[in-house]
Protein backbone atom coordinates (compact mmCIF):
# COMPACT_ATOMS: atom_id res chain seq x y z
CA UNK A 1 0.00 0.00 0.00
CA UNK A 2 1.39 3.28 -0.79
CA UNK A 3 1.50 5.75 1.90
CA UNK A 4 2.15 9.46 1.06
CA UNK A 5 3.49 12.24 3.60
CA UNK A 6 5.36 14.47 1.08
CA UNK A 7 4.54 17.77 -0.46
CA UNK A 8 2.07 17.69 -2.87
CA UNK A 9 3.03 18.25 -6.53
CA UNK A 10 1.54 21.29 -8.17
CA UNK A 11 -0.06 19.49 -10.90
CA UNK A 12 -1.98 16.69 -8.69
CA UNK A 13 -6.02 17.17 -9.23
CA UNK A 14 -8.82 15.73 -7.13
CA UNK A 15 -9.36 12.43 -9.75
CA UNK A 16 -13.42 11.63 -9.78
CA UNK A 17 -12.72 8.45 -11.06
CA UNK A 18 -10.21 7.37 -8.48
CA UNK A 19 -12.47 9.18 -5.16
CA UNK A 20 -15.45 7.11 -6.17
CA UNK A 21 -13.54 4.48 -7.31
CA UNK A 22 -11.95 4.23 -3.35
CA UNK A 23 -15.24 5.23 -2.11
CA UNK A 24 -16.63 1.90 -3.53
CA UNK A 25 -13.79 -0.53 -2.34
CA UNK A 26 -14.38 1.12 1.40
CA UNK A 27 -17.46 -0.06 1.53
CA UNK A 28 -16.22 -3.43 0.12
CA UNK A 29 -14.03 -3.37 2.82
CA UNK A 30 -16.60 -2.31 5.39
CA UNK A 31 -18.88 -5.31 4.58
CA UNK A 32 -16.03 -7.55 5.12
CA UNK A 33 -16.27 -7.08 8.76
CA UNK A 34 -20.46 -8.25 8.51
CA UNK A 35 -19.39 -11.19 6.17
CA UNK A 36 -16.53 -12.67 8.60
CA UNK A 37 -19.71 -12.62 11.64
CA UNK A 38 -21.27 -14.97 9.47
CA UNK A 39 -18.24 -17.28 8.45
CA UNK A 40 -17.41 -17.54 12.03
CA UNK A 41 -20.65 -17.14 13.40
CA UNK A 42 -21.35 -20.26 11.06
CA UNK A 43 -18.35 -22.01 12.37
CA UNK A 44 -19.45 -22.26 16.14
CA UNK A 45 -21.70 -24.33 18.30
CA UNK A 46 -25.73 -23.28 18.24
CA UNK A 47 -24.99 -22.08 21.54
CA UNK A 48 -22.28 -19.63 20.56
CA UNK A 49 -23.98 -18.30 16.99
CA UNK A 50 -24.67 -14.34 18.37
CA UNK A 51 -21.48 -14.17 20.27
CA UNK A 52 -19.90 -14.86 17.49
CA UNK A 53 -21.28 -12.31 15.34
CA UNK A 54 -21.59 -9.71 17.69
CA UNK A 55 -17.42 -10.05 19.06
CA UNK A 56 -16.73 -8.88 14.83
CA UNK A 57 -20.47 -6.19 15.09
CA UNK A 58 -18.70 -4.51 17.60
CA UNK A 59 -15.38 -3.63 16.21
CA UNK A 60 -17.48 -1.30 13.68
CA UNK A 61 -18.33 0.61 16.96
CA UNK A 62 -15.23 1.23 18.79
CA UNK A 63 -12.60 1.11 16.44
CA UNK A 64 -14.76 3.61 14.18
CA UNK A 65 -14.80 6.35 17.54
CA UNK A 66 -11.03 5.27 18.27
CA UNK A 67 -9.61 6.09 14.14
CA UNK A 68 -11.73 9.57 14.27
CA UNK A 69 -10.37 10.49 17.74
CA UNK A 70 -6.65 9.41 17.34
CA UNK A 71 -6.30 5.97 15.25
CA UNK A 72 -5.55 7.84 11.98
CA UNK A 73 -3.14 10.60 13.43
CA UNK A 74 -1.06 7.46 15.36
CA UNK A 75 -0.82 5.07 12.09
CA UNK A 76 -0.35 8.15 9.00
CA UNK A 77 0.42 10.97 10.75
CA UNK A 78 4.12 12.30 10.69
CA UNK A 79 6.44 10.08 12.07
CA UNK A 80 8.22 10.23 14.93
CA UNK A 81 11.25 7.72 15.67
CA UNK A 82 9.80 5.52 12.59
CA UNK A 83 7.28 3.84 15.13
CA UNK A 84 4.05 6.12 15.54
CA UNK A 85 3.02 8.82 13.92
CA UNK A 86 1.07 12.02 15.06
CA UNK A 87 -0.33 14.84 13.74
CA UNK A 88 -2.72 17.69 15.18
CA UNK A 89 -4.80 17.60 12.44
CA UNK A 90 -5.42 14.55 12.23
CA UNK A 91 -7.23 14.25 15.55
CA UNK A 92 -10.71 14.10 15.28
CA UNK A 93 -9.60 14.62 11.46
CA UNK A 94 -10.71 18.63 12.69
CA UNK A 95 -8.19 19.85 10.99
CA UNK A 96 -8.51 18.46 7.68
CA UNK A 97 -10.05 20.21 4.54
CA UNK A 98 -12.77 18.81 2.36
CA UNK A 99 -10.62 19.02 -0.90
CA UNK A 100 -7.76 18.34 0.12
CA UNK A 101 -5.63 15.76 -1.14
CA UNK A 102 -3.68 13.08 0.95
CA UNK A 103 -0.31 13.69 -0.21
CA UNK A 104 0.74 12.15 -3.79
CA UNK A 105 -2.53 11.46 -4.77
CA UNK A 106 -5.50 12.07 -6.16
CA UNK A 107 -8.39 11.26 -3.65
CA UNK A 108 -8.81 13.39 -0.54
CA UNK A 109 -7.76 12.79 2.71
CA UNK A 110 -11.09 11.97 3.86
CA UNK A 111 -11.12 9.29 1.41
CA UNK A 112 -8.02 7.50 2.25
CA UNK A 113 -8.58 8.12 6.02
CA UNK A 114 -12.28 6.11 5.45
CA UNK A 115 -10.57 3.61 3.33
CA UNK A 116 -7.82 2.60 5.98
CA UNK A 117 -10.36 3.13 8.65
CA UNK A 118 -12.29 -0.37 7.53
CA UNK A 119 -8.72 -1.81 7.58
CA UNK A 120 -8.13 -1.29 11.20
CA UNK A 121 -11.94 -2.06 11.92
CA UNK A 122 -11.30 -5.77 11.01
CA UNK A 123 -8.27 -6.97 11.62
CA UNK A 124 -9.44 -7.04 15.45
CA UNK A 125 -12.29 -8.72 14.27
CA UNK A 126 -10.21 -11.64 12.91
CA UNK A 127 -8.93 -12.39 16.40
CA UNK A 128 -12.41 -13.23 17.26
CA UNK A 129 -12.59 -16.58 15.98
CA UNK A 130 -9.63 -18.11 18.37
CA UNK A 131 -11.73 -16.80 21.15
CA UNK A 132 -14.82 -18.53 20.37
CA UNK A 133 -17.10 -19.60 23.21
CA UNK A 134 -15.26 -18.11 26.14
CA UNK A 135 -14.70 -14.62 26.32
CA UNK A 136 -17.01 -12.27 28.39
CA UNK A 137 -18.22 -9.58 26.03
CA UNK A 138 -17.49 -6.48 28.36
CA UNK A 139 -13.59 -8.05 28.10
CA UNK A 140 -13.27 -8.25 24.72
CA UNK A 141 -14.71 -4.54 23.78
CA UNK A 142 -11.80 -3.09 26.10
CA UNK A 143 -9.40 -5.47 24.68
CA UNK A 144 -9.98 -4.29 21.08
CA UNK A 145 -10.15 -0.99 22.44
CA UNK A 146 -6.81 -1.77 24.20
CA UNK A 147 -5.53 -3.59 21.19
CA UNK A 148 -5.45 -1.05 18.37
CA UNK A 149 -4.39 1.60 19.95
CA UNK A 150 -1.13 0.12 21.11
CA UNK A 151 -0.50 -2.42 18.30
CA UNK A 152 -2.63 -1.59 15.66
CA UNK A 153 -2.22 1.91 15.06
CA UNK A 154 1.64 1.89 15.67
CA UNK A 155 2.38 -1.26 13.51
CA UNK A 156 0.04 0.20 10.49
CA UNK A 157 2.59 3.18 10.96
CA UNK A 158 5.69 0.86 10.65
CA UNK A 159 4.31 -0.85 7.73
CA UNK A 160 2.57 1.63 5.37
CA UNK A 161 3.23 5.30 7.33
CA UNK A 162 5.93 7.24 5.67
CA UNK A 163 8.88 7.05 7.75
CA UNK A 164 7.93 3.65 9.58
CA UNK A 165 10.94 1.30 9.95
CA UNK A 166 9.62 -1.27 8.10
CA UNK A 167 8.58 0.90 4.90
CA UNK A 168 11.46 2.84 5.08
CA UNK A 169 13.63 -0.50 5.10
CA UNK A 170 11.77 -1.48 2.00
CA UNK A 171 9.27 -4.51 3.39
CA UNK A 172 6.25 -5.18 0.54
CA UNK A 173 3.16 -5.49 2.36
CA UNK A 174 0.32 -4.16 -0.46
CA UNK A 175 -2.54 -4.92 1.60
CA UNK A 176 -1.93 -5.94 4.79
CA UNK A 177 -0.02 -9.87 5.23
CA UNK A 178 2.07 -8.33 8.15
CA UNK A 179 -0.19 -5.59 9.55
CA UNK A 180 -3.76 -7.05 9.43
CA UNK A 181 -3.23 -10.87 9.13
CA UNK A 182 0.33 -11.69 10.73
CA UNK A 183 -1.08 -9.04 12.88
CA UNK A 184 -4.21 -10.78 14.15
CA UNK A 185 -3.03 -14.34 14.07
CA UNK A 186 -0.29 -13.67 16.61
CA UNK A 187 -2.46 -11.69 18.53
CA UNK A 188 -4.82 -14.20 18.72
CA UNK A 189 -2.19 -17.38 19.85
CA UNK A 190 -1.21 -14.68 22.35
CA UNK A 191 -4.25 -14.25 23.79
CA UNK A 192 -5.44 -18.14 24.04
CA UNK A 193 -2.22 -18.91 25.59
CA UNK A 194 -3.38 -16.39 28.30
CA UNK A 195 -6.93 -17.71 28.55
CA UNK A 196 -6.76 -21.18 27.73
CA UNK A 197 -8.85 -23.84 26.46
CA UNK A 198 -12.69 -24.38 25.99
CA UNK A 199 -14.14 -26.95 27.95
CA UNK A 200 -14.43 -29.97 26.25
CA UNK A 201 -11.63 -29.00 23.85
CA UNK A 202 -10.46 -32.28 22.19
CA UNK A 203 -12.90 -34.39 24.18
CA UNK A 204 -17.03 -33.00 22.76
CA UNK A 205 -17.65 -32.18 19.43
CA UNK A 206 -17.57 -28.70 18.39
CA UNK A 207 -18.97 -28.93 14.63
CA UNK A 208 -19.82 -25.78 12.52
CA UNK A 209 -23.78 -25.94 13.52
CA UNK A 210 -24.34 -23.83 9.59
CA UNK A 211 -22.30 -24.60 7.07
CA UNK A 212 -24.42 -22.31 4.50
CA UNK A 213 -23.63 -19.87 7.05
CA UNK A 214 -20.02 -20.23 6.10
CA UNK A 215 -20.35 -20.75 2.75
CA UNK A 216 -22.25 -17.42 2.80
CA UNK A 217 -19.54 -15.21 4.81
CA UNK A 218 -16.73 -17.34 2.81
CA UNK A 219 -18.40 -15.33 -0.43
CA UNK A 220 -19.14 -12.48 0.93
CA UNK A 221 -15.30 -12.27 1.76
CA UNK A 222 -14.12 -13.02 -1.26
CA UNK A 223 -16.07 -10.01 -3.29
CA UNK A 224 -15.46 -7.57 -0.46
CA UNK A 225 -11.60 -8.90 -0.88
CA UNK A 226 -11.08 -7.44 -4.14
CA UNK A 227 -11.96 -3.78 -2.74
CA UNK A 228 -9.52 -4.57 0.28
CA UNK A 229 -6.48 -5.67 -2.45
CA UNK A 230 -7.36 -3.83 -5.51
CA UNK A 231 -8.47 -0.29 -3.56
CA UNK A 232 -4.85 -0.39 -1.81
CA UNK A 233 -3.03 1.17 -4.87
CA UNK A 234 -5.33 4.14 -4.19
CA UNK A 235 -6.50 4.63 -7.46
CA UNK A 236 -6.70 3.46 -11.28
CA UNK A 237 -4.28 5.40 -13.26
CA UNK A 238 -1.00 2.71 -14.10
CA UNK A 239 -2.76 -0.42 -14.17
CA UNK A 240 -1.33 -1.91 -10.68
CA UNK A 241 -4.34 -2.33 -9.11
CA UNK A 242 -6.01 -4.20 -11.94
CA UNK A 243 -3.39 -6.43 -11.82
CA UNK A 244 -3.51 -6.95 -7.95
CA UNK A 245 -7.59 -7.85 -8.50
CA UNK A 246 -6.45 -10.54 -11.19
CA UNK A 247 -4.07 -11.85 -8.88
CA UNK A 248 -6.43 -11.79 -5.90
CA UNK A 249 -9.10 -13.99 -8.21
CA UNK A 250 -6.65 -16.42 -8.96
CA UNK A 251 -4.16 -16.78 -5.75
CA UNK A 252 -7.96 -17.50 -4.34
CA UNK A 253 -9.17 -20.41 -6.73
CA UNK A 254 -5.63 -21.66 -6.39
CA UNK A 255 -5.81 -22.05 -2.72
CA UNK A 256 -9.05 -23.72 -2.76
CA UNK A 257 -8.19 -25.84 -4.89
CA UNK A 258 -4.97 -27.16 -3.01
CA UNK A 259 -6.84 -27.48 0.22
CA UNK A 260 -9.60 -29.94 -0.97
CA UNK A 261 -6.85 -31.89 -2.71
CA UNK A 262 -4.94 -32.03 0.93
CA UNK A 263 -8.57 -32.97 2.26
CA UNK A 264 -9.16 -35.54 0.00
CA UNK A 265 -5.97 -37.38 0.24
CA UNK A 266 -5.58 -36.71 3.99
CA UNK A 267 -9.37 -37.51 4.86
CA UNK A 268 -10.82 -38.82 2.26
CA UNK A 269 -13.48 -36.10 1.13
CA UNK A 270 -14.12 -32.87 -0.38
CA UNK A 271 -15.72 -30.36 2.38
CA UNK A 272 -17.51 -27.41 2.08
CA UNK A 273 -15.90 -25.95 5.49
CA UNK A 274 -12.48 -27.28 3.46
CA UNK A 275 -13.54 -24.83 0.66
CA UNK A 276 -14.40 -21.74 2.35
CA UNK A 277 -11.18 -22.31 4.69
CA UNK A 278 -8.72 -22.52 1.45
CA UNK A 279 -10.01 -19.86 -0.16
CA UNK A 280 -9.60 -17.47 2.71
CA UNK A 281 -6.03 -18.98 3.00
CA UNK A 282 -5.69 -18.14 -0.99
CA UNK A 283 -6.90 -14.42 0.13
CA UNK A 284 -4.93 -13.80 3.34
CA UNK A 285 -1.59 -15.21 1.20
CA UNK A 286 -1.88 -12.83 -1.90
CA UNK A 287 -2.52 -9.77 0.23
CA UNK A 288 1.26 -9.11 1.29
CA UNK A 289 2.21 -10.59 -2.50
CA UNK A 290 -0.47 -9.77 -5.40
CA UNK A 291 1.12 -6.27 -6.32
CA UNK A 292 4.31 -7.94 -7.13
CA UNK A 293 4.26 -10.88 -8.33
CA UNK A 294 2.49 -12.25 -11.97
CA UNK A 295 -0.89 -14.19 -11.99
CA UNK A 296 1.66 -17.59 -13.06
CA UNK A 297 3.29 -15.98 -9.38
CA UNK A 298 -0.46 -16.35 -7.85
CA UNK A 299 -1.10 -19.63 -8.81
CA UNK A 300 2.13 -20.68 -6.96
CA UNK A 301 1.44 -18.47 -3.50
CA UNK A 302 -2.26 -19.25 -3.59
CA UNK A 303 -1.23 -23.27 -3.96
CA UNK A 304 1.54 -23.20 -1.49
CA UNK A 305 -0.49 -21.04 1.37
CA UNK A 306 -3.55 -23.63 0.63
CA UNK A 307 -1.55 -26.77 1.42
CA UNK A 308 0.53 -25.10 4.54
CA UNK A 309 -2.49 -23.68 5.61
CA UNK A 310 -4.67 -27.02 5.93
CA UNK A 311 -1.38 -28.66 7.19
CA UNK A 312 -1.26 -25.72 10.16
CA UNK A 313 -5.01 -25.71 11.46
CA UNK A 314 -3.63 -29.19 12.95
CA UNK A 315 -1.46 -28.35 15.00
CA UNK A 316 -3.55 -27.24 17.68
CA UNK A 317 -4.16 -30.56 18.27
CA UNK A 318 -0.96 -31.78 18.63
CA UNK A 319 0.32 -29.02 20.65
CA UNK A 320 -2.67 -28.41 22.84
CA UNK A 321 -3.58 -24.90 22.20
CA UNK A 322 -7.66 -24.28 21.24
CA UNK A 323 -7.34 -22.20 18.49
CA UNK A 324 -11.70 -22.42 18.28
CA UNK A 325 -11.81 -21.25 14.07
CA UNK A 326 -8.16 -21.46 13.08
CA UNK A 327 -7.45 -18.36 13.35
CA UNK A 328 -3.27 -18.95 13.64
CA UNK A 329 -3.74 -22.00 11.05
CA UNK A 330 -5.28 -19.65 8.85
CA UNK A 331 -4.46 -16.12 9.24
CA UNK A 332 -1.20 -15.97 11.16
CA UNK A 333 0.52 -18.93 8.67
CA UNK A 334 -0.98 -17.99 5.70
CA UNK A 335 0.21 -14.09 6.00
CA UNK A 336 3.86 -15.40 7.10
CA UNK A 337 3.40 -17.41 3.80
CA UNK A 338 2.34 -14.66 1.51
CA UNK A 339 4.65 -11.58 2.99
CA UNK A 340 7.93 -14.31 2.48
CA UNK A 341 6.86 -15.63 -0.99
CA UNK A 342 7.23 -12.11 -2.35
CA UNK A 343 10.61 -12.77 -1.47
CA UNK A 344 10.78 -15.55 -4.03
CA UNK A 345 8.52 -14.72 -6.43
CA UNK A 346 8.12 -10.63 -7.40
CA UNK A 347 8.96 -10.08 -10.95
CA UNK A 348 10.36 -6.64 -10.52
CA UNK A 349 7.45 -5.80 -12.93
CA UNK A 350 4.30 -4.43 -11.10
CA UNK A 351 4.17 -2.19 -7.82
CA UNK A 352 8.33 -2.01 -7.96
CA UNK A 353 11.54 -3.22 -8.94
CA UNK A 354 12.19 -5.21 -6.15
CA UNK A 355 13.02 -8.54 -7.24
CA UNK A 356 12.46 -12.12 -5.95
CA UNK A 357 15.23 -14.79 -5.80
CA UNK A 358 13.25 -16.65 -8.57
CA UNK A 359 14.05 -13.75 -10.63
CA UNK A 360 17.95 -13.06 -10.22
CA UNK A 361 17.23 -10.66 -7.54
CA UNK A 362 18.70 -12.75 -4.72
CA UNK A 363 18.28 -13.05 -1.12
CA UNK A 364 17.73 -9.25 -0.41
CA UNK A 365 13.91 -8.74 -0.55
CA UNK A 366 13.28 -12.26 1.16
CA UNK A 367 15.47 -10.95 3.93
CA UNK A 368 13.93 -8.10 3.92
CA UNK A 369 10.26 -9.80 3.74
CA UNK A 370 11.72 -12.00 6.63
CA UNK A 371 12.35 -9.02 9.18
CA UNK A 372 8.78 -7.48 8.45
CA UNK A 373 7.21 -11.20 9.54
CA UNK A 374 9.31 -12.00 12.61
CA UNK A 375 9.00 -8.15 13.93
CA UNK A 376 5.19 -7.92 13.64
CA UNK A 377 4.22 -11.59 14.89
CA UNK A 378 7.10 -10.73 18.21
CA UNK A 379 5.62 -7.72 18.87
CA UNK A 380 1.96 -8.42 18.37
CA UNK A 381 2.24 -11.63 20.56
CA UNK A 382 3.93 -10.81 22.98
CA UNK A 383 2.13 -7.36 23.69
CA UNK A 384 -1.42 -9.27 23.11
CA UNK A 385 -0.43 -11.78 25.62
CA UNK A 386 0.41 -9.06 28.38
CA UNK A 387 -3.34 -7.38 27.26
CA UNK A 388 -5.00 -10.64 27.67
CA UNK A 389 -3.19 -11.11 30.81
CA UNK A 390 -3.84 -7.89 32.72
CA UNK A 391 -7.54 -7.92 31.47
CA UNK A 392 -7.96 -11.57 32.82
CA UNK A 393 -6.19 -10.58 36.22
CA UNK A 394 -8.36 -7.77 36.97
CA UNK A 395 -11.86 -8.02 35.42
CA UNK A 396 -11.67 -11.91 33.93
CA UNK A 397 -11.42 -12.59 30.23
CA UNK A 398 -13.40 -15.79 30.38
CA UNK A 399 -17.30 -16.54 31.55
CA UNK A 400 -18.11 -18.93 34.23
CA UNK A 401 -17.72 -22.74 33.12
CA UNK A 402 -21.16 -23.21 33.77
CA UNK A 403 -21.96 -20.29 31.36
CA UNK A 404 -20.05 -21.66 28.89
CA UNK A 405 -21.27 -25.02 28.49
CA UNK A 406 -25.09 -24.28 28.97
CA UNK A 407 -24.46 -21.06 26.29
CA UNK A 408 -23.00 -17.73 26.09
CA UNK A 409 -25.43 -16.28 23.50
CA UNK A 410 -28.06 -15.99 26.92
CA UNK A 411 -26.10 -14.79 29.08
CA UNK A 412 -23.90 -12.11 27.56
CA UNK A 413 -26.45 -11.03 25.19
CA UNK A 414 -30.24 -12.31 26.23
CA UNK A 415 -30.82 -13.98 22.94
CA UNK A 416 -30.87 -17.08 21.14
CA UNK A 417 -29.77 -17.50 17.35
CA UNK A 418 -32.95 -19.62 16.87
CA UNK A 419 -36.63 -19.74 17.90
CA UNK A 420 -37.91 -23.30 17.40
CA UNK A 421 -40.71 -22.95 19.73
CA UNK A 422 -43.16 -22.33 16.57
CA UNK A 423 -41.56 -24.55 14.30
CA UNK A 424 -44.19 -27.72 13.50
CA UNK A 425 -46.77 -26.30 15.67
CA UNK A 426 -46.62 -26.21 19.78
CA UNK A 427 -48.99 -27.86 22.30
CA UNK A 428 -51.19 -25.19 22.27
CA UNK A 429 -51.81 -25.06 18.35
CA UNK A 430 -52.87 -28.92 18.13
CA UNK A 431 -56.80 -29.07 17.08
CA UNK A 432 -58.42 -31.89 19.61
CA UNK A 433 -59.04 -35.36 17.58
CA UNK A 434 -60.71 -38.35 18.11
CA UNK A 435 -58.40 -40.50 20.40
CA UNK A 436 -58.15 -43.31 17.59
CA UNK A 437 -55.68 -46.08 18.11
CA UNK A 438 -53.97 -44.31 15.18
CA UNK A 439 -53.62 -41.12 17.06
CA UNK A 440 -52.65 -42.32 20.07
CA UNK A 441 -49.76 -44.31 18.69
CA UNK A 442 -48.47 -40.80 16.66
CA UNK A 443 -48.81 -39.20 20.44
CA UNK A 444 -46.54 -41.60 22.00
CA UNK A 445 -44.03 -41.45 18.95
CA UNK A 446 -44.01 -37.55 19.69
CA UNK A 447 -43.56 -37.98 23.12
CA UNK A 448 -40.65 -39.50 22.21
CA UNK A 449 -39.11 -37.28 19.48
CA UNK A 450 -39.89 -34.53 22.12
CA UNK A 451 -37.43 -36.29 25.25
Amino acid sequence: MPPGISTLAADIELSAANTGFMLICSAMVMLMTPALAFFYGGMVRVKSTLNMLMMSFISLGIVTILWVLYGFSMAFGTDIGSVVGWSADYVGLSGIGVTELWDGYTIPVYVFAVFQLMFAILTPALISGALADRVKFTAWALFITLWVTVVYFPVAHWVWGAGGWLFELGVIDFAGGTAVHINAGAAALGVILVIGKRVGFKKDPMRPHSLPLVMLGAGLLWFGWFGFNAGSWLGNDDGVGAVMFVNTQVATAAAMLAWLIYEKIRHGAFTTLGAASGAVAGLVAITPAGGSVSPLGAIAVGAIAGLLCAMAVGLKFRFGYDDSLDVVGVHLVGGIVGSLLVGFFATGGVQSDAKGLIYGGGLEQLGKQAVGVFAVLAYSLVVSAVLALVLDKTMGMRVDEDVEVSGIDQVEHAETAYDFSGAGGGAGSRKAVPATGENVAAAAQNKKVDA
